[in-house]
Formats: structure tokens, sequence, C-alpha cells
């Protein structure tokens, strides 16, 4: 029996695998662990609920951390989990006792794999350790959580098994299509192409259609041949005519007895529009490109044949080609790093490098021709402007592509006094010279599998940054799971405990109306005051209603809606309720630190709106702190009389970092508070960027100056553009998220910083 199950469970495990992301792989391994615990009476729901929120109690913990390295979040979080057991009851008081021991510990690059201090390793069980993890170092929870999946269920289900198509098509049959879901930079066409020359479906046995406009009767017609002579057909791109697919799913309903040999198989990128009853039937395949600059590298040039490579007379074509490669899987691989890779994740894909590839080999053709000098500045243009950045939407991400080309091909490639290395960061990145296709795949191979952030231009910083927002994928990944059944803390009831917390916010919100009095024409600081006053008093409005509402549906006085629901869960789970945060500025914090933020936002109203403009703004606690600065720049215009299409900001970092040491309100401009600066450090003694402490990933800016100036009068050196976004979600692909322009001295290269992705944000999102 013993056996049955573990087969089943492996079963289902294999089969589930094969339909979804990477990215969700790990959840839903977790996700069936603690179900099989949870059956066997193993897993405490309190501690469970720990994992997925940390501590999302809405009171600020008077006493403050012991050790400068202990956050406010980890602290918070250690008061709720010393309340999980007696064997974490003295977590605090150990923590407080044994500092430097923690601390060695915390300074661990691998801390899960180390003996806890105390004794904790030994006289608590597995889960318990997961979750002291998760307070002090939540950047090592994926790794922590394959740890414990491991020892509960075994390695098995931490190691998702490969993409096989003879299975694929050993659990299809003519009935049952086949969808492969696709992802940037994924195409199953050739893979499913060379199961057909193996198994003998070729030429006519294979029919391609690529769905488009006009498509869809000639995609009927292949079906319906194919059903009847046992043929494969493949529609490729079903999401770009997702309004035939209903007319697809009447076909697939009428078939009668197909041909056993028959198989549809249908491409699409994730829709909504895809009809239910088509995946119902279906077989699901999710399909991805590799992950890592080797694979990467591997798949380019396994499409390659020596004849490519031997296409061009110039002796620099073959490095070149090698150098594109390596960019393509650069570029490619980025992507994992989230938002300080890039701010939109673009569909980077073969025809970018195959189309880029003959650029260089027309060029280069071209230079042998005629005897002339490799134009650099032609092919850097064409490559990252025209071909790879006509898919880039952002300019600071089009300022990354074009530093990767200005560091990867110039004269210096074939420089013989001092040797090129795309990086030398735990391996020597080379670019070889010479060779036909079997030397260049070998030396491919030679390529480590995984590579450290700094081969990209990143810090080791941004890797921690990857790994705590896997971990918040996670979290949010189960949240979104649960029945919504499940017990808070301490016995009580989940309807309870929301109506606690509703009753907690209720008494926060301030009273009254915040209301704005002036006998004279509103200046334009005092305009933007007005406007964000009333956006707030809406907000306000929008809390009390919706938190009356609630407590009203809990007690059964009227009836529970979805809004109302999605409120509950909101405040369950600790996270901010979409309905505020469609009215809201934007941000990413929990519901705790969103409180703060809020009663931040209002005692800074009552203050400018009592005392006048401030000397010093807080511009995370505006709405929209964009209109501040146009009003600053108009301020200025008005009383310089400079014309104010001709007129613009930049910014001076200053050794301020408290209100009380600012002498006086600036004449022109302001001073503002609470900016974030990620991807770097600032130093106050020498006044420039400075390269990131190990985890340290975001540090509080002292005040910075924002001053009106004319633009003809500007005159910049060594300061980086830097953007300055509201949260660090940078800004989308509609363009949402950026607020202004910021310059930031530096004596290093400003490519050091480009590629490291420094940014300013005026939230963090703790």
């Amino acid at each position: 029996l013993k056996n049955i199950e573990t087969k089943l469970t492996q079963t289902m495990y294999d089969y589930t695998c094969m339909g979804i992301f990477e990215m969700h792989k790990l959840l839903f391994s977790f996700q069936m662990t603690t179900m099989i615990l949870n059956g066997d009476k193993d897993l405490n729901p309190r501690e469970f609920d720990f994992y997925m929120k940390g501590n999302p109690s809405l009171d600020k913990i008077k006493e403050l951390p012991p050790y400068p390295w202990v956050s406010e979040t980890c602290w918070k979080d250690l008061q709720l989990l010393k309340t999980l057991g007696d064997d974490v009851k003295g977590v605090c008081d150990d923590l407080k006792a044994n500092g430097e021991e923690w601390h060695q510990w915390y300074d661990d690059e691998t801390p899960e794999s180390r003996d806890m201090p105390n004794g904790y390793s030994q006289k608590v069980a597995k889960f318990k350790q997961v979750l002291i993890i998760r307070c002090f170092r939540p950047d090592r929870m994926v790794t922590a959580t394959k740890d414990f999946i491991s020892v509960k269920l075994g390695d098995y289900y931490v190691q998702p098994p490969s993409l096989v198509y003879d299975k694929i098509f050993e659990k299809s049959s003519e009935v049952m299509p086949i969808v492969f879901i696709l992802s940037p930079g994924a195409d199953p066409q050739s893979d499913v192409a060379k199961l057909g020359d193996v198994l003998g479906f070729t030429g006519t046995k294979f029919k391609f259609v690529s769905l488009g406009q006009g498509m869809g009767s000639v995609a009927q017609s292949s079906i319906e041949t194919g059903y009847q002579r046992g043929h494969w057909v493949m529609l490729q791109n079903c999401h770009l005519l997702a309004s035939w697919l209903r007319t697809l799913e009447k076909i697939l309903d009428n078939m009668h007895k197909p041909h056993k040999d028959f198989r549809l198989w249908l491409t699409t990128m994730p829709t909504s529009e895809f009809p239910m009853g088509i995946l119902q039937r279906s077989l699901k395949v999710v399909t991805e490109p590799p992950e890592g600059l080797k694979l990467n590298i591997k798949q380019s040039y396994a499409k390659l044949s020596d004849a490519d490579l031997d296409a061009c007379d110039h002796w620099a074509f073959k490095p070149l080609m090698y150098v594109l490669a390596f960019f393509h899987a650069i570029v490619q691989d980025r992507r994992k790093f989230g938002r300080i890779g890039w701010n939109v994740a673009y569909d980077f894909n073969e025809s970018d490098f195959k189309v880029s590839s003959k650029l260089v080999n027309l060029y280069l053709q071209k230079c042998f021709d005629m005897q002339e000098i490799i134009p650099w500045e032609t092919l850097r243009y064409l490559i990252g402007e025209a071909m790879y950045g006509g898919r880039v939407t952002d300019n600071y991400d089009r300022r990354i592509l074009t530093t990767y080309l200005e560091e990867y091909q110039g004269d210096f490639l074939f420089d013989e006094s001092v040797k090129f290395f795309f990086s030398t960061s735990g391996y020597d990145y080379e670019c070889p010279k010479e060779g036909n296709l079997a030397q260049y795949q070998q030396s491919i191979v030679a390529l480590p599998m995984n590579q450290p952030p700094a081969v990209f231009g990143l810090h080791s910083n941004a890797e921690i940054n990857y790994f705590m927002i896997s971990a918040k994928e996670i979290y949010a990944g189960l949240m979104a799971m649960q029945t919504g059944t499940g017990g808070e803390g301490g016995g009580m009831s989940r309807e309870a405990y929301i109506e606690k917390t509703a009753t907690d916010i209720q008494k926060q919100i301030p009273s009254g109306e915040i209301k704005f009095y002036s006998e004279n024409v509103p200046t334009p600081l005092e305009v933007v005051l007005v406007q964000e006053i009333e956006r707030y008093q809406k907000l306000v409005k929008q809390m009390v209603a919706g938190l009356k509402d609630l407590k009203k549906a809990l007690k059964g006085e009227i009836g529970m809606n979805q809004a109302l629901d999605d409120l509950g869960t909101s405040i369950f789970n600790g996270m901010l309720p979409g309905a505020w945060a469609k009215i809201a500025p934007q941000t990413e914090k929990p519901l705790g630190s969103w409180m703060e933020h809020f009663l931040r936002r209002h005692a800074q109203y009552v203050d400018w709106n009592t005392n006048g403009d401030p000397a010093v703004f807080w511009l995370s606690g505006l709405h929209v702190p964009e209109s501040l600065l146009s009003a600053l720049v108009q301020a200025s215009c008005r009383r310089r009389k400079w014309a104010l299409d001709k007129s613009m900001l930049y910014t001076k970092v200053s050794n301020y970092t408290d209100r009380e040491h600012v002498p006086r309100k600036l004449l022109d401009g302001t001073y503002v508070e609470g900016l974030y600066l990620e991807g770097a450090r600032w130093d106050m003694e020498d006044g420039c960027l400075k390269r990131q402490r190990p985890k340290e990933l975001i540090q509080l800016m002292p005040y910075v100056e924002i001053i009106p100036v004319e633009a003809n009068r500007l005159k910049l050196r060594n300061e980086l553009p830097t953007p300055v976004y509201i949260t660090q979600l940078r800004r989308n692909a509609m363009g949402v998220g950026l607020v202004f322009e910021a310059n930031l001295s530096t004596k290093e290269h400003f490519s050091l910083w480009v590629l490291q992705g420094v940014a300013m944000m005026l939230n963090d999102c703790s």
C-alpha cells in the first residue's frame, strides 16, 4: 500500500509539473507537502499561517530591535513567533543574550545549512526552523522550503522532471489535443518536428498552420484532412485568433472516429480567452526557454551549422557571432532578476538573434570586400536600437541594452596586449577567436551551469532580491489557494479576527475633514495641496464605508457580497484591500505598514495646511508626487520670469538627515525626504555613489534638494541620470511608476551603475 501511495504521488507530481510554469513548481510541491501533513494531523495551522503572512498585526512594536542588523520587520515577526510554542518562546531573549553568535549565523551565505545558535536546530522541529529563517533571512526561504520538502517527502519533489517529447506523445491520443502554453523565448515547433521525423510524420503527414487573420478556414480543412487520414496538425499562436477557437471547439466535438495516428498540436501564449472546453479535454504542456547563459548559448549554436559560420569571409565574423550569442543569452537571462534586471520583461527571441547575425554578416562582408574597418557604431545602433531595441519600450531599459553592446563590441575585442573577457567573476568568460562549429560548442560545454549576478554586471545583492521576490510569490500563491476556513492565532475564528482588525483600523482613521481656506489666489503649491486633500478624503470615505458594511455583514445584518468578501480576505491576510489600493498611491506595503504610511500622510497634510509650505516635503506621502514637482517649476518661473517650457529640475544630495538641521526653507525648489536608493549606496563623506555592501538591498537617502533651473544654464559633469520610481516595482509597460529623473554624483564610469540597475524609489516594500 505504501508503494502504491508513493507511486501515485510521484505520478501526480510529474503530470502536474508538465502543465505549470517553473516559477509555480516549488509552490505546488510545498502546497502538496502541507496538505499531506495536514491530512496526517502533523501541520499546526498557526505555524502555516505565520509562514504565509509573518506578523500581520497593525500594532507597532514599542521595543526597538536589539541590534542594528536586526530589521524592524524581523523584530516584529519574532514577537509573534515566540508565541507559537514553548520551544521558541525564548527566541527574543536568546537573541539579546547571544547577539554575536546570531549575527555570525545571520551573515553566513547559507544559514539554512548551518546549525542555529542556542541549539535551535536540535530543539525545534524542521518547520519552525524554516519560520526562524523567515524572520532573519527571508532571501533564503526558497532554499529552506526546498530542504523542508526534501525532509518530509524526498528530493524527488524539489527536482521537477524535464520535458521529454516522447513521453508527451505516449500520454496523448487521437481525441486529446496537446496544448503548449508558451513563455517568451520558447518555441516547441522544432522539437515536435524532430519527434515527427523519428515517428515518420514528415512532409504532407505533418501540417503546420500559423494562425492569424483569415487563417481559420485553412486550419479547419487541415484538421478535417488530418483526422481522417491520420496526419499530425500543428496550429501555432492560437492566442492571435482567439475568436476562431470557439469554432475549433465545435470541430473537436463533431469529430467522429478520428484515425488512431491523428494528433492535434496547439501553441498559445497564456490567455483568458482560450476556451475551457478545449483545455479540459487536452494535455497541457508548459514550454519555457532554457535558463542560464550556458544553455541559452548552447541553444543558439545548436541551430547553426558550419556553413553558417563560414558564410562570411571576414576573420572577425566567427568571434562576433559568439559575442552576439553571449549578448542574446545575457539579455534573456537578466529577466530572472526581476525589476532590477528589466523594468519590463521583454520577449527577446530567436528571430532577434537570426536577423542580427545576418546584419553582422552583411556589414562584415562589405568591410572585407571594400577593405574597410569594422563599423562598430553602425552595428551597435542596428542591433541595440533597431533589432533588440525595437522591442524595448522603456528608455532606461534601452540604456542597459546599449551599454552591454558598448561593453561587448569594439576593437578591444581583438586587442592582443589586453585580453578581452566578458566577465571574470567565478570563471573567465572569454571570446573564442577561431574554430569550427564543434570547437565553439566544446567551449560552450565548458561554461559553468550557474552564473553569479556579476556576470550580468549586477551586484551580488541582486540575487538576494531575486530570492526574496520568489519567496513573496510563494506566500501570495499559498494565500490565493486557501479556502478561507482557516483559523487565526489563539483560537480566534477567521470572522472574529477580521472584525477585531477592522475595529482597530476604524479607531486609527482620523476623524474630521481637512479643509483648506485662502483669501488670495492659491499658489501652485497650494493647488497641489487642495488636490491631494480631495484624493485623501475620497480614500477615507471609502475605508470608513467599507469597514462599516463589512462589520455589519459579519454580524448578518446585511448580505455579504463579493466586494466585502474581498475586503475581509485582504484584512485576514494582512494585505492592502484592492478597493483601497485603486484610490491610494501605488504601494507594495502590507496592511500594517500601509496604515503607518496612511497616518503619516494625514499628519503631513495637516501640517502643510496649518503652517504653510514645509521646508522639507515627504514626497512618498503625496498621491501624485509629479504635481508637486511641476508646481515648484511653475512657482520659480513666475518669480524669476522664466519661460515655463524651457525650465526643468535638477537635484543635489544634501548632508541633512533630520528636519531640525535644515537651516531654512529654499527660495526656489525644496528639500525632499524618504527617497530610497537601490543598486548602489550613497557615501555621505565623498558625496557620491559607491558599491553596495552585502545584504544592504536599499538605503534611505539623505535629504535631496530639488532645484528648478533654466535648461540652457544647466551643465552637469559626472552626474548619473537616475530614475526615481514610486515603488520597487519600478515602471511598467504602460510607463506608470516613473516620477522624475535625479542627478547623482559618481566617480565611476556610468556603465557600472547602468548595468547594476541603480534607481531611487519613494517607497520600500516593508
